[in-house]
Order: structure tokens, then C-alpha cells, then sequence
């Protein structure tokens, strides 16, 4: 019973601190927005049914059923069709605004209504196009929230760089949380120490089964060296060894060099000579392919080693750029989890998962009770870091309804006027935003199917931190 609740538990930590992530996310939006003087009319965390909401002065800020995502309401995103007309209004999570209007349907049945809506006004319409009716549609959804008077608070007045900053100010958000989190997980509880834990005596042919080394057996590079049980790396050619990642790394990119290694044993400094072995390992957890790296022969042991503050940026950079990976081969990561979901393939470990399986990570991790509590904790805020990283990332793809979207037309507006000026030409205007909606749709509807089969495979053929 103690194991359940504790994973309970676990599980609930990580829903917690994502909503505190979105929540500081959609403010990052919110402070910039008030004070540029837009009129902000909700601020909103998670989405659909809306459990709590209080009003404070002209913005209702509530809490929603599903706490995967976040809003703000900002009047005037769209820009009037013609000069002289009425501006309307969008959010952030404009889409929110039309499952508003029918709170019990499904992602589907929005869907569905949408493309009715399109038949119904394009018919009479004659010539009207589809993709029109949509953008006009969107301009009066929001045109609602739009009151007399208040065309200058309007979003689209203000100067492109002002935009750029609102628009920002969520994924900068998530940047801090990262670099705060992971400034507690390197330099509050450190990272694995440059510790030897074992030695291999010999060098085990791959597939052995065979616990004791042969007679014949090759010495491993680490024995032949002289490595032993407790030695502490601190130096590699000179260079400051502060991790085992970064010696392990070192390790690996230099099969067949020698590397005179400073090691602190018993207290007293030595320096070995090591010669890592050319090995074919995989490429990463799950591929197929092989590469050729530097083989020891070592283990770490458990002890951890507070790392300088120095160290949090790069582990930032290193983790947006394995986010950034994952999106660039996103098609074929999905494809990878489809087969596993509904075939006999094994997920892969370092591929994408919703917040259900990073949930169950999380509780199986808290739920164990050979795991200290300090690693459990460690183990936490790493998650939470990794979290706002993808928040970040993702939401800088430049595609709306993503905040890189937004960041996206106003640069282009920006451009076009910039161009316009030097060639002296009449000012184009702003860019009309509306015109994305049909791309707002589509990526709505993508998002939602790739959510819901990430979904699924955490729940069918989840990633488990023992296989």
C-alpha cells in the first residue's frame, strides 16, 4: 500500500510542477502584454472545463480540467481586413474559444463542426472558398470579446519588437525553470563522480556469459593501467576531470590514444597510463547501427560530486539539443512508437513521451525503496528540468498556435515594412494573422492525434526505468 501511494505521489509531483510550468509560462506572456498596454481579458491554466476562475479588474484568471497547456486572452491579434474597420481579437489559445461554445465535445467533434461551418457559408457564398470562410470564421469568433473604445490596446498596434518580447516571454520562462532546476540537480546535489566502482580484468568478448576471465584473456585497458576500486579521476592530459560523463566521454573519443590519467587514491595523487581499446558500441539505446569508440573497462561508483555553477548552461544546451533531435525525426520517431504500441517492437528509451509516461517514470521512481531519497529527489527536479526544456523548444517552432508562430509573423511583418521603407514604398500594413488559421487547425488537429498515440503507448508498452 506504502509503494502505491508513494507513486501516487510521485506522479502528482510531476503534474504539479508542469502546471507550475505552464503557469509561469503564460505569465511570462501576461507581464510584457500588461505592460505595453494590452488588454489581457483571461489568463488560464490547462484547458476545457474551467474548475476555478476570479476576476481582477479586466482579466479572469482560472484553473482548467486538463492542466497539458495554458492560455492568455490578448484583444487585437487580428488586424482589420480593410483600413478603418472594426479590430478583432485572438489568444493564444484560440482554439479554446471555440471548444468553449461546446464544452462536452471531443477534439473530433470540434473538428467536424468546423468543416460543417465551412460547407454551410461557403454554399451560399457560391465562389467563397473554404480557406476563406475559415479566416473570416476566426475573425468572428474573437471579434466578440473586442469593446468600444479599445482599438489602440489592440495587439497588432504594437511595434513588431514589442510582439516579439510578449511572445517570447513564455519560452523564457521555461528557460529559467530550466536553468534553475538544473542548477539544483548539478551544483545542489551534483553529478556522478569521477569514481572508479570495478575493473575488468580482461577484456570479455561481446554475448560472453562466462563470469571468470579466461586464462588467455586480454587484460582490459583500465587493468593494464592499474586502475583500482576507489580511484577518483581528476585530470586527463592536463585537462580538469569534474564528472564521470566527462570522463566517460573522454574515453570514448580516443580509442587507441594513450592518456596520461591523474587519479586521487588513498589520498595521494597518481598518474596512469591508459590506452582505451577500439570497441563497436550502439549508436544509442535501442539503434541498430554500431560506432567505434574507446573502451576501459571501469564502472562508476555511486558517490556524487557537486559540479560549479559553470556546468548548467552547457547541460542546458546539451538537453535542448537532444529535444531539438527528437523533433527534427519526429515523423519516424512516431512511426517507431506506432510499431511499438500495436506491434512486438520495444519502445525507444531516449524517444518522446507524453506527460502519462514521464508521470509513470516519475512514480515508479519515488516508489522505490532501494533508491535513496536524495536520488529520488535529484531524479525529480531533473525531470521537471527536462520538461520546461521541451516546453521551450517546442514551443519555438515557428507554426501557430505556437508562440514561435506568432514570433514568425511578426518578423515577417517587420521584414515587409523594413523592405518597403528602403525601397520607398507605400507601408504594407500589418500581416494579417487570420490567414493562419487554416495552419492553426492543422497543427491543432496533428498535435492532438500525436498526443493521443504517445498516450497510448505509455500505457500499453510504457518506458520503465528497469525494461
Amino acid at each position: 500500500m506504502e509503494s502505491v501511494l508513494l507513486y501516487i505521489f510521485g506522479v502528482l509531483i510531476i503534474v504539479v510542477g508542469l502546471a507550475f510550468s505552464i503557469g509561469l509560462h503564460e505569465l511570462g506572456h501576461l507581464i510584457p502584454a500588461k505592460l505595453f498596454g494590452v488588454k489581457v481579458t483571461q489568463y488560464m491554466i490547462g484547458f476545457g472545463k474551467t474548475l476555478f476562475s476570479r476576476r481582477t479588474g479586466e482579466t479572469e484568471y482560472g484553473l482548467k480540467a486538463i492542466p497539458l497547456g495554458g492560455y492568455i486572452s490578448m484583444i487585437g491579434m487580428f488586424p482589420p481586413t480593410k483600413p478603418g474597420e472594426k479590430v478583432h481579437a485572438s489568444s493564444t489559445g484560440f482554439v479554446q474559444q471555440l471548444s468553449d461554445a461546446h464544452p462536452d465535445a471531443t477534439a473530433t467533434d470540434v473538428a467536424g463542426a468546423l468543416e460543417d461551418a465551412i460547407e454551410e457559408k461557403s454554399e451560399p457564398a457560391g465562389k467563397r472558398r473554404a480557406f476563406d470562410t475559415l479566416v473570416q470564421d476566426a475573425r468572428d469568433v474573437s471579434a466578440e470579446t473586442i469593446g468600444d473604445g479599445e482599438d489602440s490596446r489592440a495587439f497588432y498596434r504594437l511595434p513588431v519588437y514589442k510582439r516579439v518580447i510578449i511572445m517570447l516571454g513564455g519560452p523564457a520562462m521555461n528557460l529559467v525553470l530550466a536553468v534553475l532546476f538544473y542548477g539544483i540537480v548539478l551544483v545542489g546535489f551534483g553529478a556522478p563522480a569521477a569514481s572508479v566502482g570495478a575493473v575488468s580484468e580482461c577484456v570479455m568478448p561481446a554475448g560472453a556469459t562466462q563470469q571468470t576471465c579466461p586464462g588467455d584473456a586480454e587484460p582490459s585497458p583500465a587493468a593494464a593501467a592499474g586502475f583500482k576500486p576507489g580511484d577518483r579521476v581528476t585530470s586527463i592530459d592536463g585537462e580538469s576531470v569534474t564528472s564521470w560523463d566527462q570522463f566517460s566521454a573522454i574515453i570514448r573519443d580516443h580509442p587507441g590514444d594513450q592518456l596520461s590519467v591523474n587519479v586521487l587514491r588513498d589520498g595521494e595523487h597518481e598518474t596512469l597510463q591508459l590506452t582505451p581499446k577500439l570497441t563497436a558500441r550502439p549508436e544509442a539505446a535501442g539503434s541498430e547501427k554500431n560506432v567505434d569508440v574507446g573502451f576501459a573497462g571501469v564502472t562508476r561508483a555511486g558517490d556524487m560530486q557537486p559540479q560549479p555553477v559553470s556546468a548548467v548552461l552547457p547541460a542546458v544546451g546539451d538537453n535542448i539539443g537532444a529535444v531539438v533531435g527528437i523533433i527534427t525525426h519526429l515523423p519516424q520517431r512516431l512511426i517507431d512508437i506506432g510499431q511499438a504500441a500495436f506491434g512486438t517492437e520495444d519502445r525507444d528509451p531516449n524517444g518522446p513521451m507524453s506527460v502519462v509516461g514521464v508521470g509513470r517514470l516519475a512514480g515508479e521512481v519515488v516508489s522505490i525503496d532501494t533508491i535513496p531519497v536524495v536520488a529520488k529527489a535529484q531524479t525529480m527536479f531533473g525531470i521537471l528540468a527536462s520538461l520546461n526544456v521541451a516546453l521551450l523548444v517546442f514551443n519555438l517552432i515557428p507554426l501557430t498556435p505556437l508562440d514561435g508562430g506568432h514570433v514568425a509573423a511578426a518578423l515577417w511583418e517587420g521584414i515587409k515594412r523594413g523592405w518597403a521603407k528602403i525601397r520607398r514604398k507605400k507601408d504594407p500594413g500589418p500581416v494579417d494573422a487570420a490567414k493562419l488559421m487554416p495552419v492553426t487547425f492543422t497543427v491543432v488537429v496533428i498535435l492532438g492525434g500525436m498526443s493521443l498515440l504517445l498516450i497510448y503507448a505509455d500505457i500499453v508498452k510504457p518506458v520503465t526505468l528497469f525494461g
